[in-house]
């Protein structure tokens, strides 16, 4: 993606907010949530997936990425004992999403595979006030002139616009509402790796191609500003750094600039730990770096829990 994020806000008429929403920040604050006892199996998770649970004698990420996330999503699941509606959850992989929409005068689709995405019962409450909703009226979307915004996507024919969740909201399906996608940049080889800013690019693409499938599937095809915001967030990682995305659809009217914007907050490039050292560094007989991980973050713990339990607690 040439310009990352900026071209992927322009594609799908969205206004970038730094950092993480207040119903996502008021999770972690809360002491009541007791989110710092998890902290010490948190870092027990970091040395399982990139200490222990190989017989190389440093895991490849392709190895350590995905075992890391599962661990999370365990120690996510125990706070399902004290809210029990977390058990209302899925996880469906291999998801593929197709939505269309309408840009100015270009017709664009997102389709493909979702990565990991957990659906829920129920969906997530807006996170933005129907002020803050009205007041993205006045953000001025950039353009690239001279370049065309759509300079790099592929050109295909389209037959059929698709608005398709996929095989994950079927009719009569329990949990028909998207939660959280996850995008897992295990390739172990780093040119086969999404750089971070092509990773945040696919998350919030991928986000409101959920979210439009989702408004479509609820409210039809009108062009319209929504009464109830369709919400979908995205955390993407290689197994050490972290990228946090609450989207909130506000509009399916996409065509122009004017008017109501989506809204997306981004919490970038959040290390979970600074260092695995696999095998212990020794100069003249003397460890200079033991094995171990070091620099662990917790509020990089407790920001990917926090939008785990968001829409729940």
């Amino acid at each position: 993606v040439f310009a990352g994020v900026r071209q992927a806000q322009w594609l799908t008429k969205t206004k970038l907010v730094e950092g993480l929403p207040a119903a996502v920040q008021g999770i972690m604050d809360n002491p009541a949530l007791g989110l710092q006892e998890l902290e010490e199996r948190a870092k027990h998770v970091v040395s399982h997936a990139r200490l222990w649970d190989t017989a190389e004698v440093a895991p490849r990420r392709e190895k350590y990425c995905p075992v890391l996330f599962e661990n999370l999503i365990h120690i996510c699941r125990l706070m399902s004992g004290n809210y029990p509606s977390l058990s209302k959850r899925m996880l469906a992989r291999n998801c593929r999403i197709a939505a269309t929409w309408e840009r100015e005068s270009i017709l664009l689709q997102v389709r493909g595979l979702s990565g990991i995405l957990m659906n829920s019962m129920t969906p997530i409450p807006p996170v933005a006030s129907k002020e803050e909703i009205l007041a993205t009226k006045d953000h001025v979307l950039e353009t690239f002139y001279p370049i065309a915004p759509t300079i790099d996507l592929q050109e295909v024919n389209v037959y059929k616009e698709l608005n398709d969740t996929g095989q994950c909201f079927r009719d009569g399906y329990p949990y028909s509402h998207p939660h959280t996608l996850f995008f897992l940049e295990s390739a172990n080889v780093r040119t086969d790796r999404f750089r971070p800013e092509q990773l945040r690019a696919k998350m919030l693409m991928f986000a409101f191609g959920n979210a439009l499938a989702k408004a479509k599937a609820l409210h039809g095809n009108d062009l319209k500003v929504l009464e109830e915001p369709v919400v979908v967030q995205s955390i993407g990682t290689d197994g050490q750094l972290f990228q946090f995305m609450v989207f909130q659809l506000n509009t399916t009217d996409l065509v122009s600039n004017d008017g109501v914007k989506n809204l997306v907050w981004i919490d970038s490039d959040q290390n979970l730990y600074e260092r695995a050292q696999c095998v212990p560094e020794v100069k003249k007989k003397v460890v200079t770096k033991p094995a171990g991980i070091s620099g662990f973050q917790p509020d990089t713990f407790k920001k990917f829990l926090a939008l785990y339990l968001h829409g729940t607690v």
